[in-house]
């Protein structure tokens, strides 16, 4: 098995920061096998969703609208709401796995991987991308 540790810088406020074109250029050549996400962070998840439409922002107002950033929650260290942060990656996995066929992402037509961090407590958060060869 092969991995990398990315850096990225996802800012002050909540985002969906894609991740395919560095996940599809670690792949690159690499034959058939799985690409493993993975996101190091109690406050952070790894969503294949489309971006660049409007569904990045989507998901951030439906996360508000689930997950609001108010004080109800018992978890209060960090920013007002942070505590809903913390419970996130139980709606939106830290992880996810994807077929690479003839070294490319399998995705679908409209599917990119991204870092959803709705935690603006951190503007720098890590990813580890995993190759495994079949």
């Amino acid at each position: 098995m092969e991995s990398i540790l990315i850096t990225v810088r996802t800012g002050s406020r909540p985002s969906v920061t894609d991740l395919t074109d560095e996940a599809a250029g670690f792949v690159a050549g690499k034959g058939d096998g799985l690409l493993h996400v993975f996101a190091p962070h109690a406050t952070a998840g790894i969503a294949i969703i489309e971006t660049g439409a409007g569904s990045d922002d989507d998901l951030l107002t439906a996360l508000d609208d689930v997950l609001p950033t108010h004080d109800r929650w018992r978890h209060r260290h960090g920013s007002a709401g942070h505590g809903r942060d913390h419970v996130m990656p139980a709606f939106i996995a830290p992880h996810a796995t994807l077929p690479v066929l003839g070294g490319r992402i399998a995705l679908g037509t409209w599917q990119s991987i991204c870092l959803v961090d709705p935690n603006g407590d951190n503007p720098t958060r890590q990813v580890r991308l995993s190759f495994l060869a079949g």
